[in-house]
């Protein structure tokens, strides 16, 4: 029978070092889930360590089971690995996020040095290479040793477990098997198990594919009825089970109408959900299971039924929690960004990764062939054909799933680029990078008018927020009021509108982006409902639970921002009840009904006054007092930055660096200045910025336009540089 050996513990481990002879007595001691840029690769500038490391471990054939084969099982190492034991080099792999098996039958020793090299610097044929996330180096998930019998299912096809199972909702389940070893003499039972551990179907045979009927059906329904059957394959010679292996699946069909949405079990089921990142805070993505439950339980608490899972392969046990609690699941591939010519075979081979290991799920509902690969431009003849290989790829291995895309915002409604996948999302921040907030349902709209028969839904969107705080939130100005002004707003729109097939909030979590140098806290995309350590939810996560959740429950909005200098305050309040009643020191300002879930009050400021928001039996308390002087904590200060906005110089009447570009581009003499800025920083092209461009700059202030190019890696901007632009526009006169 198979056994399962973990060896995540008493690795050696050395960053660049030459591959050792003996056990490296004098390198660092680590156990795995490992990773080394843990902390540098949170912490901004975007230096973190990228190269080879070299993790090392001593291996004692008396410390496994005796058995006719052995296999290392890598369950996730980022970004490419070698494999070595006793000196010889028994494998590579590419692709930090799948798993990965390697012989060592017949090379195992009594006493063995296991050497794993682990690889995340830059090259260009390993995806990812460009991302707005840290690609975390290290040996990040569980490491094995499968002990098997010469006979024994498939280990060395694509990570995969040597079975592919596909159920149709009328209870018939197809099995197809692979065996590895001599099979003469042998059988496989096939035997699937309801949800209480009852038989619900059982056959013996020694075909390559086999049929089993399993009656009275009971379907899996997303969050509102996740069952699941097993199905357990015990691989058998003269009676004697050799092998056994077990997949967890459900019965479920599903469509995506281009009009009305996504459909369940033939139910309307609208898909309103989140994308996460699988990093934690001072862990990188060396996460345990305990990690993986918090998360889990924390996207279920604000009400979400689909998680885009970005934008690679997720930990196995991530996928099963999928199953178990009903989220609708997005898998994708991290081919994202910028498409590079030596990449292809490195496309394929995640992807038939991510299908040979996962197809059993019943999450999952659509393969994700790129995200934002259009960056540089959508005509590439290389990309084009690289996205068709894939898609045949995905309906060749799976053909009972669609295909979907996440397509970058500037990306042409008329791309031949979009016709390639069944089905698209396109990423908009309208009201964070550029426009307004008002500009994302017309879009929509706008799209589903030119495309009626393409389904369309939006794959990210969201906006930064940290602990900074406003009376009277901007756009760009990191807020915690802000973000929540901007989810209010696209709550309406985009749930009002039944033919987007899905929408998925960019992101659950504040995750790792060491590049990134804003915000007044580097190395993080803060665009999270929660921060990244998983301790403060922000008000934001209260308005989707407001919309999604059936749990009852009332949030006091601005419990972190305290101290105001206005006479009066408005208050906001989120709750899925329909009444909610604002008592400020003990005395109501009233009740109140809201359709939308936000309520809002005008609470008299003076003083210290105790606010207590009561809906139903549910209650949430708050503080405000009366300040003289705005509380400077409140105010971003960014680290790092050239200017602060109060820094710049504003002349009344006249444009400064803190007005939007689109504002600005009204006045002929402003318009020239921004043009002249667009060329210092390499985004300016001959004569005007094209349509889609113009009005994705045209919400950002041109002060934060020059942080953001800094984000990008292409600052060519001094402050003695906007100092000179901000007199000039001083002299422009505001139209």
């Amino acid at each position: 029978m198979r056994t399962v050996c973990n060896i995540n513990h008493k690795w050696a481990f050395r960053k660049g070092a030459p591959l050792p002879e003996t056990f490296p007595a004098d390198w660092d001691l680590v156990n795995l889930p490992h990773s080394w840029n843990n902390i540098d690769g949170q912490d901004g500038g975007n230096d973190y360590w990228r190269g080879t490391a070299v993790y090392v471990r001593a291996l004692e054939r008396a410390d496994l089971p005796e058995a006719e084969a052995y296999f290392l099982e890598v369950n996730g190492a980022n970004s490419s690995a070698d494999v070595y034991l006793n000196g010889e080099k028994l494998a590579h792999h590419d692709g930090g996020y799948s798993t990965w098996r390697v012989e060592l039958t017949g090379r195992l020793q009594d006493e063995n040095l296991l050497v794993i090299t682990v690889d995340n610097a830059p090259n260009d044929r390993v995806y990812p290479q460009s991302a707005d996330f840290t690609f975390y180096g290290g040996l990040y998930r569980d490491v094995n040793i499968l002990c098997v019998p010469a006979t024994h299912f498939e280990l060395s096809y694509y990570g995969g477990c040597g079975l592919h199972l596909t159920p149709d909702v009328s209870g018939k389940v197809t099995v197809e098997r692979w065996i590895a070893g001599p099979a003469d003499g042998t059988t496989v039972r096939y035997t699937i198990r309801d949800a209480d551990g009852n038989v619900a179907a059982q056959t013996t045979n020694a075909a390559d594919k086999t049929e089993l009927q399993v009656d009275q059906v009971h379907l899996w329904h997303g969050r509102k009825d996740p069952y699941l059957y097993t199905l357990t394959a015990e691989l058998l010679r003269d009676g004697t089970v050799l092998d056994s292996v077990s997949r967890r699946f459900g019965f479920r069909s599903y469509r995506i109408d281009p009009d009305k949405g996504f459909f369940l079990n033939g139910e309307s089921y609208p898909l309103h959900g989140v994308s996460r990142h699988q990093d934690g805070w001072q862990k990188g993505n060396a996460i345990t299971r305990e990690d993986h439950i918090r998360d889990m339980d924390l996207i279920c608490e604000v009400g979400a039924n689909t998680i885009r899972l970005a934008h690679y392969q997720h930990d196995q046990f991530f996928y099963d929690l999928c199953d178990e609690r009903g989220m609708v699941v997005w898998a994708e591939i991290p081919y994202i960004s910028r498409h590079m010519p030596g990449g292809r075979a490195n496309t394929l081979s995640q992807m038939r990764e991510l299908i040979v290991q996962n197809h059993h799920h019943a999450s999952i509902v659509v393969w994700g062939l790129s995200n934002e690969i259009t960056m540089k431009g959508d005509k590439d003849p290389d990309l084009l054909d690289n996205h068709h290989e894939l898609n045949d790829l995905c309906h060749t291995m799976d053909p009972t799933r669609p295909t979907v895309m996440a397509v970058v915002s500037m990306c042409p409604t008329d791309s031949p680029y979009l016709e390639i996948p069944d089905a698209i999302s396109y990423n908009h921040y309208f009201g964070w990078y550029g426009g307004d907030t008002a500009m994302n349902g017309p879009w929509f709209d706008k799209f589903h008018a030119e495309h009626p028969t393409l389904p369309i839904g939006c794959s990210e969107y969201g906006c930064e927020a940290l602990n900074w705080h406003s009376d009277t939130p901007q756009q760009g100005d990191y807020t915690e009021e802000y973000q929540a002004y901007y989810h209010e707003e696209l709550i309406k729109q985009l749930f009002s509108r039944p033919y987007i097939w899905a929408t998925h909030v960019w992101n659950m979590f504040d995750f790792g982006a060491d590049a990134r140098n804003e915000g007044g806290e580097n190395g993080q995309n803060h665009k999270g409902l929660v921060t990244i350590d998983r301790q403060y939810k922000k008000d934001a996560f209260y308005a989707y639970k407001a919309w999604l959740s059936d749990e009852p429950f009332v949030h006091l909005c601005g419990k972190r921002f305290v101290n105001h200098t206005g006479d009066t305050v408005r208050i906001t309040v989120y709750s899925n009840q329909p009444q909610v009643e604002l008592f400020a020191n003990g005395v109501s300002l009233g009740a109140q009904q809201a359709e939308d879930h936000f309520f809002r009050f005008t609470v008299p400021n003076q003083g210290v006054t105790q606010l207590e928001a009561v809906a139903g039996d549910c209650r949430d308390s708050g503080t405000i007092c009366h300040v003289d002087t705005t509380d400077e904590r409140y105010r971003l200060r960014e680290r790092g930055a050239i200017l602060n906005w109060f820094d710049v110089t504003e002349n009344e009447g006249f444009y400064s660096l803190n007005d939007r570009i689109s504002d600005i581009m009204k006045a002929p003499e402003g318009k020239q200045v921004i043009l002249d800025l667009l060329a210092m920083v390499g985004m300016g092209g001959n004569g005007e910025p094209d349509e889609n461009f113009a009005r994705m700059i045209g919400g950002f202030t041109v002060l934060r336009l020059s942080g953001l190019v800094g984000t990008l890696g292409e600052n060519k901007l001094t402050k003695e540089t906007l100092l000179s632009l901000n007199a000039r526009l001083n002299t422009v006169a505001r139209v």
